[in-house]
C-alpha cells in the first residue's frame, strides 16, 4: 500500500488507528479500561476533532461511562 493510499484510507475511517489501540489495549489488560484511559482519551480527542464523524466514535460513549471522574 502506497502512502497515498494509506492517507485516503486514513482519512476516510478517522480515528480508525485509536479504535485499534484501544483493542489492544483492552486484550492486553484483561478488558479492564480503567488500565486504557490513555489511549481512550486519544480516541475521544480524535472524535472531536472529527466532529463525531466516524463509526469509530460510536464506542466512545460506553468507554467514557467507564472513566472516573
Amino acid at each position: 500500500m502506497g502512502t497515498r493510499q494509506s492517507k485516503e484510507a486514513v482519512e476516510m475511517e478517522p480515528c480508525k488507528k485509536e479504535a485499534c489501540l484501544i483493542q489492544a489495549c483492552l486484550s492486553k489488560n484483561d478488558f479492564l479500561s480503567h488500565k486504557c484511559l490513555k489511549v481512550i482519551e486519544m480516541l475521544q480527542s480524535c472524535c472531536e476533532k472529527c466532529n463525531y464523524n466516524s463509526t469509530h466514535c460510536a464506542s466512545l460513549s460506553g468507554l467514557l461511562k467507564t472513566k472516573p471522574k
